[in-house]
C-alpha cells in the first residue's frame, strides 16, 4: 500500500513540473530489428520533444503485438 502511495504522490509531484503524464497503454513505433516500447504511464517532457504524444499511441500497440 505504501508503494502505491509513494508511485501516486511522484506522479502528481511529476505532473505540476514541466511534464505530461500519459495514462493508458500506449506503444512506440516497431523499430527496424522489431523492438518496442510499452507502458501504461509516460511521463513526457514537452519542451525537449513536444511532438512525442504522436509517437506514442495506442494504434502501435496492436500493429506491434499482432
Amino acid at each position: 500500500m505504501i508503494n502505491i502511495s509513494l508511485l501516486l504522490a511522484f506522479v502528481l509531484v511529476a505532473n505540476c513540473a514541466q511534464h505530461s503524464v500519459k495514462f493508458g497503454k500506449k506503444c512506440t513505433q516497431t523499430a527496424k530489428d522489431g523492438t518496442y516500447e510499452k507502458s501504461f504511464v509516460w511521463i513526457v517532457n514537452n519542451k525537449i520533444n513536444p511532438d512525442f504524444d504522436k509517437k506514442i499511441t495506442r494504434q502501435n500497440c496492436i500493429s506491434a503485438e499482432s
